[in-house]
């Protein structure tokens, strides 16, 4: 255990970003299972901008790789374009 009581609050501030963080992540791919299951154009056009946002924040938060959310993108794209 932690003997120094920075070290203890290093403890807690990263057991709170871990959770905050697997939050963000849950929440993107919760949002990417509602859009994958979309069947209109016209919804998908809608709520495409606000989900590779969702995706470009984490990549910034160093959440997802940015290869990872630049795959993702592409599918969605293709998938939008496929409708």
């Amino acid at each position: 255990m932690a003997n120094h009581k920075s070290a203890l609050k290093r403890i807690r501030q990263n057991e709170k970003r871990k959770m905050q963080n697997r939050y963000h992540a849950k929440s993107m791919r919760n949002a990417l299972k509602d859009f994958r299951e979309l069947s209109e154009k016209k919804v998908a056009e809608e709520k495409f901008p606000k989900l590779v946002s969702m995706i470009d924040k984490l990549v910034k938060n160093n959440i997802i790789h940015k290869n990872k959310a630049a795959n993702l993108k592409s599918q969605l794209s293709k998938k939008v374009s496929a409708l």
